[in-house]
């Protein structure tokens, strides 16, 4: 099996290989923005970082800091061994839609209960999420939805022949 070669951190920078396995849940005060056809659809510095083995962190939003006008629950769901089932939400912004572009645990497993209904959003399909003003990059591939800053390295899994990191 292939191994990824780790980067090493710069100071004040993260390794993604440092994360653990079963992931992390931590509190962040950073400030948290998604925008999607010109609004501001989350902006937060209450949110909550996933951090796990070989991925960038995803926020989770708390619901009281998103315009959730905007979402609609789909019939999607999804399983993580580690958080539970998670539902869905579809963004409509005028005309413009991104279905399953957003995700949510309404029953998480005990650990994750910090997160019940926050919100995530997967950063490739907005027009900019950001953290701390800096724009993100979104986590190769369409499955998972870390954040990427300057102060986070990898290699990254997600992308082509990633998976059986």
């Amino acid at each position: 099996m292939f191994s990824p070669k780790r980067i090493e951190p710069k100071p004040g920078q993260e390794s993604v290989w440092d994360y653990p396995r079963p992931p992390r849940l931590e509190s962040s005060t950073k400030k948290i923005q998604v925008v999607f056809n010109e609004i501001i659809i989350a902006e937060s510095q209450n949110t909550y970082r996933v951090l796990e083995t070989s991925h960038p962190p995803v926020y989770y939003i708390p619901p009281e800091d998103i315009r959730l006008e905007y979402l609609s629950k789909t019939e999607r769901q999804s399983y993580c061994e580690w958080k539970g089932v998670a539902g869905y939400y579809t963004l409509t912004v005028g005309e413009r839609t991104e279905v399953n572009t957003a995700w949510f645990y309404p029953n998480p497993t005990e650990t994750f209960i910090p997160i019940q209904n926050y919100v995530a959003f997967y950063p490739s399909r907005m027009d900019a999420c950001y953290v701390d003003g800096e724009e993100v990059q979104s986590q190769a591939g369409d499955f998972y939805g870390g954040w990427i800053t300057k102060d986070i390295v990898g290699p990254f899994k997600g992308g082509a022949g990633t998976w059986g990191w």
